[in-house]
């Protein structure tokens, strides 16, 4: 139901939003460019998906047909699919869409649960800081070292850490703020998926409805 359900309470729903005009107008815009980043994110996937396809591919036939390829199909692909997986993990990430088990946490009172998904959140800051120091460490050290093909820095290689990882962490940390000032219900709040066909019919909910026929 929506909040003010009446036309005749409109004046109601401005008042309200005098009042917190400024912090609501800051969140929704806050949320555009957060959702603005991450639509460029999936075209980034999805540009580093086709770019992969046309190099495989691309190659295949000019080997078998041709008998010729291209040099730096196979190093240049490779770098297509590191960047894509790290991008794809950002994504799923804020979306919850990563593969999990929360039997346990829904068997807790809501207190434990609470705890339990703190201590969780508080041991992923952790896996990703060491991540993104290690990605670092070893982006500065790679920074002059060529790849063989095609010549690129392998800075970029070891710099898709990095660009997971970054995300990751304010992500991670978005989410323990939020549990910590309860805008985020842990007893109702799903952040994981407990399968890959949960996670399809999420995105495609005409998948159960042969199930539901039956």
């Amino acid at each position: 139901m929506p909040p003010y359900p009446c036309r005749a309470d409109r004046s109601c729903a401005r008042n309200e939003r005098g009042r917190h005009g400024g912090n609501s107008l800051w969140e929704e815009c806050m949320v555009r460019i957060i959702d603005f980043c991450f639509l460029g994110l999936k075209a980034t996937i999805a540009a580093l998906l086709a770019g992969m396809v046309v190099l495989v591919f691309g190659n295949v036939v000019l080997r078998y047909a041709f008998n010729t390829g291209i040099t730096y199909s196979e190093e240049l692909s490779r770098i297509f699919f590191l960047w894509l997986t790290f991008l794809g993990a950002v994504v799923a990430m804020r979306e919850h869409g990563h593969l999990g088990v929360d039997t346990l946490l829904r068997r807790l009172p809501p207190s434990a649960a609470k705890v339990a998904v703190l201590t969780g959140q508080a041991l992923m800051v952790w896996a990703t800081w060491l991540m993104i120091s290690g990605s670092w460490t070893q982006t500065l050290i790679n920074l002059h070292v060529s790849a063989p093909a095609t010549g690129i820095s392998m800075g970029v290689f070891y710099g898709a850490g990095l660009a997971f990882g970054v995300p990751a962490l304010l992500l991670i940390l978005s989410d323990m703020i939020g549990v910590l000032t309860g805008r985020i219900d842990v007893t109702t709040a799903e952040f994981v998926k407990d399968s890959e066909d949960e996670l399809a019919l999420e995105h495609d909910p005409s998948l159960a409805a042969p199930s539901a026929k039956r």
